[in-house]
């Protein structure tokens, strides 16, 4: 089972995202804030697999929080879910270790997907 943590600043788009999630059984919602510094602290005590990360939140951006999160070891999996899919963000994300890359408008369903994916992954 993957373990997921979700960073969104947008209470729906928080609410949204764990209700979609939840439905799925390999994945388990391990919470979810808008703070970026509870963020941090909470992903480092819990030790989630992946993190969905908004690039934009309030007192400290997503890339921000992203470096922190690939600093520890193990690091989780990171998607950026952003409405900002400019390519200057994603180049910045990626190369702060940002694992997927997605727009919020266009590729939110992806998400589940994805992590289905992972969780395969980790039973291979």
């Amino acid at each position: 089972m993957k373990k997921v943590y979700v960073v969104d600043d947008s209470d729906f788009v928080r609410e949204r995202l764990i209700e979609m999630l939840s439905e799925l059984e390999e994945v388990e919602i391990v919470g979810g804030t808008g703070d970026p510094r509870e963020a941090v602290t909470v992903i480092r005590q819990m030790a989630p697999d992946a993190v969905i990360l908004d690039i934009r939140l309030p007192g400290r951006s997503g890339v921000e929080v992203l470096r922190d999160l690939k600093k520890e070891e193990p690091s989780p999996v990171v998607i950026i879910l952003t409405n900002y899919p400019y390519p200057q963000y994603q180049k910045e994300c990626t190369e702060a270790g940002a694992d997927y890359f997605l727009n919020k408008s266009t590729e939110f369903n992806k998400i589940a997907k994805v992590l289905k994916g992972l969780t395969k992954k980790l039973q291979d």
